[in-house]
């Protein structure tokens, strides 16, 4: 899905902690040799607060490198850690490939708001999805601090997509609730203009929820998998 005119794509995902928006800050793509350039949301971004990367001060320059940038690969767990093998297992990597591992990992720090995502770029193709619901600390109501009570869906609930139209934000908003019609949150925004299409055109085959965490997790409460058809 992230492979397009022979390069494989991620995306840079900036969360501004003010307005909880996330920006598609910059794109990182991999074809032989490596390569970054921001795009999309930055200049809205750097609007809310953004600062740009210190290895990456021009906005109009494509970076290239035969290693994975030096700023990304310190994301990621030393290859020597006595628990490499168990990180790499949760993630289903077999062997350490940076790449791939800021690619299922996301590559998130407590000390920043930036993580990776492996963009849909084929809308065409039939695939299952797994990524976490934006805004369940606002529509289940915890802030962050209730969630044991808030979060009451559970691993394997069946849940259902539908468009807010209605939001003045997000012209493609899409929320996700449970078999009550409850808002446990949104499609996340990096995603959900495909999810209108997928939904205009009703491939929308399985979709539940994935994982549940009830530990102020906030940006990891509730995971969900969607299965697409062709």
């Amino acid at each position: 899905m992230a492979i397009k005119d022979g390069k494989d794509y991620l995306y840079l995902i900036w969360k501004c902690s003010s307005n909880r928006r996330q920006y598609i800050v910059g794109q990182l793509t991999k074809n032989g040799q490596y390569e970054f350039k921001y795009c999309e949301d930055i200049e809205k971004a750097i609007k809310s607060g953004f600062e740009l990367l210190v290895s990456f001060e021009k906005l109009d320059t494509v970076y290239k490198s035969e290693k994975l940038f030096p700023v990304f690969a310190s994301r990621l767990p030393d290859r020597k850690r006595k628990d490499i093998g168990r990180i790499l297992e949760k993630y289903g990597l077999d062997e350490y490939d940076a790449y791939q591992l800021l690619k299922k990992s996301g590559a998130k720090l407590p000390i920043d708001n930036l993580q990776f995502i492996d963009p849909i770029l084929d809308y065409n193709c039939s695939f299952e999805k797994e990524f976490y619901l934006a805004g369940v600390r606002h529509y289940l109501g915890c802030g962050g601090d209730l969630c044991k009570d808030a979060v009451r869906v559970t691993r394997g609930d069946e849940v259902f997509l539908m468009r807010d139209t209605s939001n003045q934000y997000d012209e493609n908003a899409i929320c996700v609730v449970d078999k009550q019609q409850k808002l446990l949150g949104y499609i996340p925004r990096y995603y959900a203009k495909a999810f209108v299409k997928f939904i205009e055109e009703k491939r929308i085959e399985e979709c539940h929820i994935s994982s549940v965490r009830k530990d102020a997790a906030c940006d990891e409460c509730i995971g969900v998998r969607v299965r697409i058809k062709e």
